[in-house]
């Protein structure tokens, strides 16, 4: 009886030390949104998109006038009543701005559809991020029209508008949303043309999803191929718990703490600011694509999945690098599947500044040989060179095969970033060394900033960490090879 009521006791202790602390955690969070910027027009604006059921009925025509609505509500809302204060060359959302989309001879943060001459030999669908917009897909949905094929590249709801819109998106609307860009691929393609699912970052998780739906239900059509690149198969500690960040929006005074980072947006085809539900939505994706990864494995229906080729950087601070490996790759069955790593630039003269889990990242990730899949690292050819090379692991096996690229390290680069895969040094927004002929506004990839802090719109970090892939080639070579060997 004593050690039940010293039982009943310290739960009742420890309930009071969580209520505590729960309640210090607010009144900190509520201090610093009273202390942080204020919400702006775009903020606050949320753009009418469809519902996931909405989209399940839908056919491609009715997205793209849903995709109007929603940027004429964007114009009539937040560019059309701008406050003075608000103008200004470094906002998008300014008319008469540089980095303005609609000023471009393309917005690429609406959906698009590329199609080659003549009928096509295959289609892809390619999903793009969280807070990003078509743009980021364009380069690999060129090389899929290069090779003969379709490709449907779909904006995700709550995308490419304002930053508002990602308020009140749940993540089933962007798999709806990614269902009807797979009906709009088999209509364009036909049911005799192979379709390829390419995702990054939030998108990977989504074709994921989707491809394991197929497994569960024979109406969805499959896919013969996935490419993930950085995909977001698992996410930060932190993102589980981001709904508690934003409790103290319940009252009207604290609404910005519904914000992660309330930032000036500056980037044509991205959102800076960032949502507490935007975090909320990619944890319950990322928990629901591992629990049917886990039981479909568990059933042992994955063998059903088509190969997965996944690029992914060994640093990453938005997702998971771990759960790449641990929730999907360790449950893969020998179908094919490689796993790519871009490893740090360990010729980059950092001295004592090169933390050393970064030089481990590489070995620390991969799992012992032998693998179920073919694991491979582009590295230095040897640790005082730039030049890179790849070292290649077949499945089942613990012999490694080397090859060299004929491609190096920029000197000035430590390590590539969850961003910086999709796009080429010569992309004309996040190039490091940006084609002229690719104007996307102002260039955000070859700045070279030094000075006093406070000085910028931006944080310093957002300008060091690179933005684009010296190995991009590499990356464009190894899809075209699948792409190539389905001709």
């Amino acid at each position: 009886m004593a050690l039940g009521r010293r039982v009943a006791w310290l739960l009742r202790m420890g309930a009071l030390a969580l209520g505590l602390f729960l309640a210090a955690f607010l009144v900190v969070r509520a201090v610093q949104v009273l202390h942080g910027p204020e919400l702006r027009a775009w903020h606050k604006a949320v753009p009418p998109e469809p519902s996931a059921a909405e989209l399940d009925r839908a056919d491609w025509t009715a997205w793209l006038a849903a995709e109007d609505r929603a940027f004429a509500y964007a114009r009539q809302q937040v560019t059309a009543r701008l406050e003075p204060a608000d103008r200004s060359p470094a906002n998008r959302y300014d008319p008469d701005s540089p980095l303005n989309p609609t000023r471009f001879s393309t917005d690429w943060n609406r959906s698009f559809v590329l199609a080659p001459q003549g009928p096509p030999v295959g289609v892809a669908v390619l999903v793009h991020g969280m807070t990003d917009a078509p743009f980021s897909m364009r380069h690999l949905a060129e090389l899929y029209r290069a090779h003969g094929w379709v490709a449907v590249v779909p904006r995700m709801p709550g995308h490419g508008t304002v930053p508002g819109g990602l308020t009140r998106v749940d993540w089933e609307d962007w798999l709806a949303a990614t269902r009807l860009a797979v009906r709009e691929a088999r209509r364009r393609a036909g049911a005799d043309r192979p379709i390829h699912l390419v995702g990054y970052s939030n998108g990977g998780a989504l074709v994921l999803k989707h491809a394991l739906d197929a497994l569960d239900d024979p109406a969805l059509p499959r896919a013969e191929r996935i490419v993930l690149v950085s995909p977001m198969i698992g996410v930060t500690a932190f993102a589980r718990f981001a709904g508690l960040a934003g409790l103290p929006a319940l009252l009207p005074a604290f609404s910005g703490a519904a914000w992660l980072g309330i930032v000036p947006e500056y980037n044509p085809f991205k959102f800076n600011s960032f949502p507490v539900n935007a975090a909320r939505q990619s944890h319950l994706l990322t928990a629901a694509l591992q629990a049917q990864t886990q039981r479909l494995a568990a059933a042992g229906r994955l063998d059903g999945l088509p190969p997965v080729l996944t690029f992914l950087s060994v640093v990453d601070a938005t997702v998971s690098t771990t759960a790449v490996v641990d929730a999907l790759y360790a449950r893969l069955p020998p179908n094919g599947s490689e796993l790519v790593l871009f490893d740090v630039n360990r010729a980059a003269q950092l001295g004592p500044l090169f933390a050393a889990h970064a030089e481990t990242a590489a070995e620390r990730l991969l799992p012992p040989a032998p693998r179920r899949f073919q694991a491979t690292v582009v590295t230095n050819a040897a640790p005082a060179s730039l030049a890179a090379v790849e070292r290649r692991m077949p499945p089942g096996s613990a012999e490694t095969a080397e090859r060299p690229l004929g491609l190096d390290w920029p000197r000035e680069v430590f390590s590539l970033s969850h961003v910086a895969l999709p796009f080429p040094l010569e992309d004309g927004l996040y190039g490091l060394r940006p084609d002229p002929a690719d104007r996307q506004g102002f260039n955000l990839g070859a700045i070279a900033a030094r000075g006093e802090t406070g000085v910028l719109l931006t944080s310093l970090d957002s300008l060091l960490r690179i933005s684009s892939n010296p190995f991009f080639p590499y990356l464009r070579a190894r899809v075209a090879e699948g792409i190539a060997n389905r001709r």
